[in-house]
């Protein structure tokens, strides 16, 4: 197990476009006796969350962020999920910019000697991303272009985590 100040190595930010399969790889490869690895990967939608798929297209999205503080909170939020599960490893990479449809935002890896903990980490660092990370979006469609809220659903996925430990 590595330590809390080795971890900032895999927290990555960073405008260029990443390859999912390839970053998995590599983390199962610096993790060879890890029993359970579980991952995410967040891919740019080309519709609103809140339309259907015949909804309002979005031909782009803008991310922004506040450099070296999402770094930091970063960081800690893989601290703490240490502290939550017993882990072995885990990485976030996000991205910001101009991103289009079918793009990787976000790309999140735990593991762990057991399952659980690479599940319930996993899952963890995703919907504390969704609602308290410093990432701003922006949506464009034909009609101009729209900050998007956090939404009341992944308000309350976050939530589910305030009082539970592993």
């Amino acid at each position: 197990m590595t330590t809390a100040d080795q971890m900032n190595w895999s927290v990555r930010v960073h405008a260029e476009r990443f390859d999912p399969g390839a970053e998995l790889n590599a983390f199962t490869a610096r993790n060879p006796n890890a029993g359970a690895i579980a991952s995410f990967v967040g891919q740019m939608r080309d519709f609103s969350r809140d339309s259907a798929p015949s909804g309002a297209p979005i031909s782009s999205m803008t991310l922004e962020y506040y450099p070296g503080m999402a770094e930091k909170q970063l960081s800690a939020l893989l601290t703490e999920a240490r502290e939550r599960w017993p882990l072995d490893d885990a990485s976030v990479i996000h991205r910001f910019g101009t991103l289009t449809p079918s793009e990787p935002i976000v790309f999140v890896a735990t593991a762990s000697a057991h399952r659980d903990a690479a599940f319930s980490a996993c899952e963890f660092v995703m919907d504390w991303l969704k609602t308290k990370a410093p990432f701003w979006k922006k949506e464009t469609t034909d009609a101009g272009g729209t900050w998007v809220a956090a939404h009341d659903g992944d308000t309350m996925r976050a939530a589910k985590w305030r009082n539970t430990k592993s």
